[in-house]
């Protein structure tokens, strides 16, 4: 049976997320034993589509993913909802569509249409009574309380920190279940932040970001709940394609690439294969029957 993130959150320890963009990404990290699975905004949108985070991909494009990765792994899901897609009409139908497609929980920011990735400049943000009627329309749609609001704000970056804490608040008030003050710049801010609410706090440890990378003990200790690693998983398979191909072009082959390869049997047995010729075999007398048989 699936674990419950709901319930996951009422224990005690972190729950570490590691970011999933697609369905090979997310069936390595589903048998490892995470607590939950992250479906990354930037990763999906650059995986699925080859474009930049910058409210390009479509609530079409995005429920789809969803379906897909929360029907093909049984660690409960978190997923990155951009904006809710438009007002507070979109905001009600993707919730519907990411609840009906098997999240756990869905991820709603307040930056401007069309929004970009938290840590990258220029953001903007709605009115804050606009984002916190985002926020209540969301918890009013969901059909189960098991099925989690995150609420993101990206004041941060160009309102200061002060805003940041003010619209968490909102927030909180309006429904959320999870809060996400993204890209505070200092460790001192997120003690700050974690220090400014009761309920669970997420952390975006997003490598090369803006926000410090700390520990698990670390973020424990500063009181947040939830860390997300939404870049690790990709940035780690593009720095060991790169050196694969590279190391095609310049030398026409793979042989002596000193990098690490997933065992081709493994990864066929992750895939399913040995279900397929599990199956061929049960049913070899249907599809290979004897020759000359009456």
């Amino acid at each position: 049976m699936m674990r419950g993130l709901a319930q996951r959150l009422r224990q005690p320890g972190l729950v570490t997320a590691p970011g999933v963009f697609d369905m090979i990404s997310a069936k390595l990290a589903d048998g490892l034993g995470f607590d939950a699975l992250y479906m990354t905004g930037y990763g999906t949108v650059a995986s699925h589509l080859g474009y930049p985070d910058a409210g390009l991909a479509t609530y079409s494009d995005m429920v789809g993913r969803v379906r897909q990765i929360a029907g093909g792994t049984r660690t409960p899901l978190i997923a990155d909802g951009d904006t809710g897609y438009g007002g507070l009409l979109n905001v009600e139908h993707t919730v519907r569509g990411y609840e009906a497609a098997g999240a756990q929980a869905i991820q709603l920011e307040d930056q401007e249409f069309p929004k970009k990735c938290g840590h990258t400049p220029d953001r903007r943000v709605i009115a804050i009574a606009d984002a916190a009627a985002k926020i209540r329309v969301a918890a009013e749609t969901r059909s189960s309380k098991d099925f989690l609001i995150v609420a993101r704000t990206d004041a941060r970056t160009a309102h200061g920190l002060d805003e940041a804490l003010r619209r968490g608040e909102a927030y909180a008030k309006a429904g959320a279940d999870i809060l996400f003050i993204e890209s505070p710049e200092t460790v001192e801010e997120m003690e700050k932040i974690a220090g400014s609410f009761d309920l669970p706090l997420l952390a975006n440890m997003v490598d090369g970001g803006r926000t410090p990378i700390l520990g698990k003990t670390d973020l424990e200790q500063l009181g947040f709940k939830v860390a997300i690693f939404p870049v690790t998983g990709f940035l780690a398979a593009s720095a060991a394609m790169a050196s694969a191909y590279r190391h095609l072009l310049e030398t026409g082959s793979s042989k002596d690439w000193q990098g690490t390869l997933y065992p081709f049997n493994d990864f066929s047995a992750l895939m399913g294969f040995d279900k397929v010729w599990a199956f061929e075999r049960a049913h070899a007398d249907y599809t290979n029957p004897s020759q000359g048989a009456d």
